[in-house]
């Protein structure tokens, strides 16, 4: 389990396909300090397996469905990844509960940089998880946990979503380099997720109805 809350920029050293799979080789420093083979480190929300590492670097193996369903099929050389130790039980909750689990890749639709340094940025996401994006709720994107602050049901397959990011978000993740047009992953809040299993297991629908666009601060 992680808390959104990333640790450090690492970048990608090399991609080594293999079978449908691949290889992903990530420099770092910080969140190497205690790992392990076989640990857990989340990159850019996704939460992969140690399986080799030597000084300031470390690899994993990333399968067809991890690469199928995630950003990290489309990484490079010299990519920026967002990277996440596990939280322990001692420490403090700062983000939300993030499982390293991506529900599904959206993308940068605008963003719009204001007078205080900070950005407002809208993420379109398709509809099938928009349903578990409310306004004042969390969401994760590449690993960032964030407070949403607009959400826009569209017609169709998508609608989206708005972030407000403060200088230190920008200086310290990815997402002070995303554009429009940049594919991110997202995960919705696991919460939501399970309420509406429940609800389903049980007979009653949840409620349905249309989110208000409305702007908030986080």
């Amino acid at each position: 389990m992680f808390t959104g809350i990333v640790e450090e920029l690492g970048r990608v050293r090399a991609v080594v396909p293999n079978e449908g799979g691949a290889r992903i080789e990530i420099e770092c420093g910080t969140v190497l300090e205690d790992a392990v083979l076989g640990a857990s480190i989340a990159v850019n929300g996704c939460c992969l397996t140690v399986v080799e590492m030597g000084p300031g670097w470390w690899a994993a193996d990333a399968q067809v469905e991890t690469l199928d369903r995630t950003t990290v099929g489309t990484l490079a050389p010299g990519d920026p990844v967002n990277l996440e130790r596990p939280v322990r039980l001692a420490d403090r909750l700062g983000g939300h509960v993030v499982q390293g689990h991506v529900d599904g890749v959206g993308s940068v639709r605008a963003r719009e940089p204001l007078a205080d340094g900070s950005t407002r940025v809208e993420v379109e996401a398709p509809a099938h998880l928009l349903r578990y994006v409310v306004e004042k709720g969390s969401v994760t994107v590449d690993g960032v946990s964030l407070t949403v602050t607009t959400v826009a049901d569209g017609a169709g397959l998508a609608g989206s979503f708005g972030v407000a990011l403060i200088p230190h978000t920008l200086s310290v993740t990815t997402l002070g380099v995303r554009e429009p047009g940049d594919r991110v992953n997202l995960e919705v809040d696991v919460l939501a997720k399970y309420v509406e299993r429940l609800l389903a297991a049980s007979g009653r629908e949840p409620v349905a109805g249309g989110h208000r666009a409305v702007e908030g601060s986080t």
